[in-house]
């Protein structure tokens, strides 16, 4: 099985596997993956992510040229950016997962660090996760926004419409975009109660153990 091959059958399971647990909905949130070549796999516009054709995936060039496939998500400039600012992304996931989107939406969430520190797993897969302003979906903007960041984050809430998380791969960056959504619905479940969260030296020692970008 070639490469490419390979990441088309795992995006569509990947994103079956969202869709069906309720993560996004309809023909929200994309996927994109990159080859070794430095094209991308991405998935297509209008598409539910419970249903893709892995045939019909998007093959886009690293200068957004479309080589093969249905034309790709708008949000590409919003991946690219990641692409782009971070060494070592392989992978993208964006999705309009619940309570991620409502943690983005109350006035006290810190936009230089969204999620509160509740559980190790947090800190270790996402490290910051920064709030981002409202744009219009689809705007270049977006990808901006991201540029801006230099690299310092592998994770952002979109403000109102979503999170974004780059990994290493494909698993990786399901996985932290999952962790994401938990720890939001914890911060959520939490809200008011006090609960008791990683104190800073335990922060410390977690971005320590496993390297984890923090600053």
């Amino acid at each position: 099985m070639t490469e490419a091959t390979q990441l088309r059958e795992d995006i569509c399971r990947i994103a079956k596997s969202i869709f069906d647990r309720g993560l996004t909905s309809g023909a929200s949130g994309n996927i994109s993956a990159r080859l070794s070549d430095g094209t991308v796999l991405v998935t297509p516009t209008g598409h539910s992510m419970g249903f893709l054709d892995p045939a019909r995936i998007s093959h886009i060039a690293q200068d957004g040229r479309l080589l093969s496939g249905d034309a790709p998500t708008k949000e590409v400039p919003l991946h690219a950016a990641f692409y782009d600012t971070r060494a070592g992304t392989g992978a993208v996931v964006h999705l309009h997962s619940t309570h991620s989107v409502a943690l983005s939406m109350l006035p006290d969430t810190d936009p230089d660090n969204v999620l509160p520190p509740l559980t190790a797993y947090g800190i270790m897969r996402l490290g910051k996760v920064q709030l981002l302003p409202f744009f219009l979906p689809g705007d270049p903007a977006m990808g901006d926004a991201v540029r801006g960041l230099a690299g310092r984050r592998s994770a952002v809430l979109l403000a109102n419409h979503g999170p974004v998380v780059a990994g290493k791969d494909l698993w990786a960056a399901a996985y932290a975009m999952e962790e994401l959504e938990e720890t939001a619905k914890l911060a959520l479940l939490t809200r008011g109660l006090q609960p008791k969260m990683l104190n800073p030296e335990q922060v410390r020692q977690l971005v320590t153990k496993f390297d984890v970008d923090w600053d």
